[in-house]
């Protein structure tokens, strides 16, 4: 059992932390080409034609392949199965945290189904729908985390209880995100806060099942886990500061080619058919100049 609880704890954690790295380099490469993010996946479908590969929803198929994977792992970690209710009288039901795990991954998984009906199934992508279903899923997660911890030690609470504080003011941001869907800011802290709470959900795992020192953590701790969680704090920032000088270089390589390429998306965004009829007539005007410029064939009349 205790196995199947650093699993449940550190294999979530390890993928919201990457998922927050990836994120990172999204806003950071987005904010060096003073661009969107959101900008050029939102264009039509019928623009995008360079490269099928770029229409995949990598990021949805990564959430469905993680969350059922994770899925999977909290059904056959128990020996004797995934049960609900037991067959004793008065029956009651079983392994409750085991349960909030599942549902939490079934979350991701349907998120991930959001994330590529929104991207390769739609006919133009709903970034709106996007940003709604990951909402809903951190609220979901709270309410769960907020009955999710056994009262079996004052550490266990505590600990949990800084991993909920995350969860807050990501459920906080990503509400606010509906309606600034722009703002770097509010992406910058987004991201920030999913590194959090994938950090110290790994640091939770060793912490209560696996402890580095093989001792385990006694009640007079909670201090040190507060230090801890202010390392983390620190460690994130560093790691956010350390994205934005790799997205800074990766720019500065090939800045040129961005440049070029979001001149001919927006140019296409603002005014794409205004744009083609003027060309078309310049074009229609440029044929009958050539023509002018001619000689003209002599008539039989010229000719007499």
């Amino acid at each position: 059992m205790g196995n199947g609880k650093f699993g449940g704890h550190f294999y979530p954690g390890l993928y919201i932390f990457l998922y927050g790295l990836y994120q990172a380099t999204v806003v950071f490469k987005a904010m060096r080409a003073n661009d969107s993010p959101t900008y050029l996946s939102s264009l039509p479908k019928n623009r995008k034609s360079t490269s099928k590969v770029w229409k995949i929803a990598f990021g949805g198929w990564l959430k469905i392949v993680t969350g059922s994977l994770l899925t999977f792992y909290v059904v056959f970690c128990l020996d004797d199965g995934m049960e609900l209710i037991n067959k004793e009288t008065p029956p009651r039901f079983m392994y409750p945290q085991e349960w909030q795990h599942l549902t939490m991954f079934i979350l991701l998984t349907l998120n991930g189904c959001v994330d590529i009906m929104s991207k390769n199934v739609l006919r133009q992508r709903c970034v709106a729908l996007e940003r709604g279903s990951l909402a809903l899923g951190i609220y979901v997660l709270l309410l769960l985390l907020l009955s999710h911890v056994r009262v079996s030690s004052r550490l266990e609470l505590y600990v949990h209880s800084l991993l909920i504080l995350v969860v807050f003011l990501l459920m906080l941001v990503l509400t606010v995100e509906l309606w600034a869907a722009r703002s770097f800011r509010l992406q910058l802290i987004k991201n920030f806060l999913f590194l959090m709470m994938g950090s110290w959900l790994m640091n939770t795992a060793f912490i209560l099942f696996r402890p580095v020192s093989g001792y385990p953590w006694k009640d007079e701790d909670v201090m040190f886990a507060t230090t801890f969680f202010c390392w983390h704090v620190i460690i994130n920032a560093l790691c956010l500061l350390g994205v934005y000088g790799l997205s800074s270089s990766w720019y500065h390589c090939y800045s040129p080619s961005l440049r070029l390429m979001g001149f001919k998306e927006a140019l296409y965004h603002e005014s794409s058919s205004r744009t083609f009829y003027r060309l078309l007539q310049d074009a229609e005007q440029q044929d009958k100049d050539d023509q002018a410029l001619l000689p003209s064939k002599s008539s039989p009349n010229d000719r007499a």
